[in-house]
């Protein structure tokens, strides 16, 4: 496991599902981390387990707007920023589309000028949405992607494309040290129940017993990465000094179809939910599977955990939700930090 003792780490998104998981590994390295999350779509649940770390400090702040001073541990400075921040689902990010773009656009500026002011090395959580409903596949960097410019889905493809063109702008004018990753479909623990993303949909239908929704006719696929993995591909690539300044995707390029994902839950539940089918949204992409082959030679990193094991920690994990007392998270402790 890569250490980061004693050194300041911003993730923005850090109570979201993939930014809560990032702080937890971080503080298990000896980072001192700084999360920002305006709570838009991340959840206070997700920090539970280090909210009362004492080398943890919440903000609850929107990355649109110029960020508040931070407060760093004496003799300290912030050496890395994650920038995560930002709805990740359809139903999320198309219920707010200026701010989802914004988001992209002003909060990534704000974001790299904190890197370029701080020196820190900088990370863009950017999507495999930039490769829209490709025509190439499996989907490798080079490829520039099939994109609905005017869609209802463009706020969020366009709005990665323009952050990943701003990252891109500020490496080559030497403003900042910057590691952009283009995630794929990515599950596990910390998901939220209403995310609207396949595997959260399909595992929540099936345990509370509803219909199991299916959209088009399920042959399209796509290729699931479990969180663990993906954690582990983004710190390396964050520490890699040989993927600079170049796209990288992260995924796993086990490619399966949304029926045959339904069938393999119904099985690990054992549900007695129905499954029902319902038109395709406009502009959903109808085959996803990543070209890992640049992950695999800079950062030598491939995905290690199988589906079927990833399934059941994730099923797991929406059972055990379930059952969670709905006791105060917070009461008795200061994480929301006041901004100097």
């Amino acid at each position: 496991m890569t250490k980061w003792n004693d050194q300041t780490v911003v993730v923005t998104g850090g109570a979201g599902f993939i930014g809560a998981n990032l702080c937890a590994r971080l503080l298990d390295g000896g980072a001192q981390v700084i999360c920002i999350d305006n709570l838009q779509t991340g959840r206070l649940e997700n920090l539970r387990d280090f909210a009362h770390h004492d080398r943890f400090e919440f903000i609850q702040h929107d990355v649109i707007d110029p960020l508040p001073r931070l407060r760093l541990p004496a003799r300290s400075r912030i050496c890395r920023v994650y920038h995560l921040a930002g709805a990740a689902s359809p139903p999320h990010y198309q219920a707010d589309p200026e701010h989802t773009l914004l988001t992209a656009v002003l909060g990534t500026r704000n974001m790299l000028s904190l890197s370029e002011q701080s020196g820190a090395r900088f990370f863009l959580a950017s999507t495999s949405e930039v490769y829209g409903d490709p025509e190439v596949h499996p989907q490798h960097e080079d490829y520039r992607g099939s994109v609905n410019c005017t869609g209802p889905r463009a706020c969020y493809d366009e709005g990665k494309r323009s952050a990943e063109t701003l990252a891109f702008d500020f490496y080559r004018a030497r403003r900042a040290d910057v590691r952009v990753a283009r995630i794929f479909n990515t599950y596990g623990p910390k998901m939220r129940s209403d995310d609207g993303r396949v595997v959260s949909n399909i595992v929540c239908q099936a345990l509370s017993g509803q219909d199991i929704t299916i959209y088009g006719d399920g042959s399209q696929t796509r290729s699931f990465c479990f969180v663990d993995d993906l954690i582990e591909g983004l710190t390396r690539l964050m520490e890699s000094d040989r993927a600079a300044g170049m796209p990288v995707n992260l995924g796993n390029p086990n490619e399966l179809s949304v029926r045959q994902l339904v069938d393999l839950v119904v099985d690990k539940t054992s549900t007695t939910s129905r499954i029902t089918f319902k038109d395709l949204p406009e502009d959903d992409p109808r085959r996803r599977r990543p070209d890992i082959s640049r992950a695999q030679e800079f950062l030598d990193w491939t995905p290690q955990v199988t589906l079927d094991h990833g399934l059941d920690a994730t099923v797991a994990w929406f059972q055990a939700e379930q059952h969670r007392a709905a006791a105060p998270l917070y009461a008795d402790a200061p994480l929301i930090a006041a901004a100097e």
